[in-house]
């Protein structure tokens, strides 16, 4: 037996205990999504602390296997493979064919570390790994250095394989997408959004968004660019929705009403009201807002605890501690930056008052509302609102750091 597969290893996954297998079975499922549209079928199967993934008879799909792997979320270690017979001469033959390749034409410092996950193999695994270093050292020639190798060889004896690999990268660890729950995060065309929304995908949420538009007032650049980074969002969970909810004339309406220095926040809120009614209505439990504390005025302590008071429902903003420069840095990782970048006509940017509110209160936004019909408001926005399905796009790259997990 020689077959190509792929390992994936969990992180916070094993410290789940009794509940454990839940979450191994949201991160089948999202797995087996992440495969489906591959051109020949890739098997599933869950062993002892991690899932095997393997395409039989297309060896040649290891590659993409490995590039779909790291895009999964709940994932910590994506570790290319072969899969031989259990016996000590087999493994021999696997790693010395796996060396040779990694280092085709020159000498390496190599190691080995041999692991059983199952303890019948008639030898430890310190003799294994003792027994295919001497071979490895005999054939090619090599050094062994266990401290800092240039190549290290991975044995794992299971049940009724031994999978031999030269390679493990990063995954994206974090929980399995829907394991808590789902979101509605409120989508604009900047840096901030998207990357809020991905850090709680990785908390196990999976999120539909909500992007309100500058129409009648603006031009569809905005809703495409929502669209475009919802799509690259959805690499990460499958199945997305988006909402197109065009604000534009609301926010006039406050404007004649005389907001003022109040105009930002009270759109903020009115927004907060319109995705609060989406969220509740298709099964979502939070709401997510791309909000750091201090980056711009209407993002101050006392302008997002008015804001969040429209909602009844709880609003995570899960980049509050977060500077400029370490969004712009995870957008550009995400491969959400280069969407974010395109010039659009940002709803927030209309009707901007010459000097924004920086210290409010619930109170003098009631005040300022009461004046308002905004349930009719409200009511009208949500009828307007168009909703898209997003699908991720089978072809695109995953745009994740090519970085080697730590052993």
């Amino acid at each position: 037996m020689w077959q190509p597969c792929v390992l994936l290893k969990y992180g916070e996954l094993m410290l789940k205990g009794r509940n454990r297998g839940r979450f191994e079975n949201l991160l089948i499922r999202n797995a087996r999504r992440a495969l489906s549209e591959l051109p020949h079928p890739v098997r599933v199967r869950r062993r002892r602390g991690l899932l095997l993934l393997s395409a039989p008879d297309h060896p040649e799909l290891q590659t993409e296997l490995v590039a779909r792997a790291r895009q999964l979320i709940g994932v910590s270690v994506v570790q290319p493979a072969i899969r031989v017979d259990r016996t000590p001469e087999a493994a021999v033959d696997a790693a010395l064919r796996l060396a040779r390749r990694a280092r085709p034409a020159a000498t390496a410092a190599f190691a080995v570390r041999a692991r059983r996950r199952h303890k019948d193999f008639p030898m430890t695994s310190s003799q294994l790994q003792a027994h295919l270093g001497d071979r490895i050292h005999a054939a090619l020639g090599w050094p062994v250095d266990l401290t800092a190798p240039e190549v290290e060889i991975a044995v794992e004896v299971d049940l009724h394989e031994i999978f031999v690999s030269v390679e493990r990268y990063r995954g994206l660890d974090g929980l399995p997408v829907g394991s808590s729950g789902r979101a509605l995060a409120l989508l604009s065309g900047g840096y901030d959004s998207p990357v809020a929304a991905f850090r709680l995908m990785r908390r196990g949420l999976a999120c539909d968004f909500v992007h309100f538009t500058g129409a009648p007032l603006t031009g569809p650049a905005s809703a495409y660019k929502a669209y475009a980074l919802a799509r690259r969002l959805a690499r990460f969970q499958g199945e997305t929705r988006l909402w197109l909810v065009p604000l534009g004339q609301a926010q006039r309406e406050l404007a004649l009403a005389g907001a003022g220095a109040l105009q930002i926040v009270a759109q903020r809120r009115l927004m907060l009201r319109v995705a609060d009614r989406i969220a509740r209505g298709h099964g979502a439990h939070a709401l997510v807002t791309g909000d750091s504390l201090g980056q711009v005025s209407s993002q101050t302590l006392s302008n997002l605890g008015t804001v969040e008071r429209a909602a009844e429902l709880p609003v995570l903003r899960p980049l509050l501690a977060w500077g400029k420069e370490e969004i712009m840095a995870e957008a550009g990782r995400l491969g959400t930056a280069e969407i974010s970048r395109l010039p659009d006509e940002d709803c927030c940017s209309l009707l901007l008052p010459r000097s924004v509110a920086t210290r409010t209160t619930p109170a003098q936004l009631d005040g300022f509302e009461r004046r308002l019909d905004l349930d009719d408001t409200v009511e009208a926005l949500l009828a307007k609102a168009q909703c898209l399905p997003v699908c991720a796009g089978a072809g695109e790259d995953a745009d994740v750091p090519s970085r080697r997990a730590a052993s």
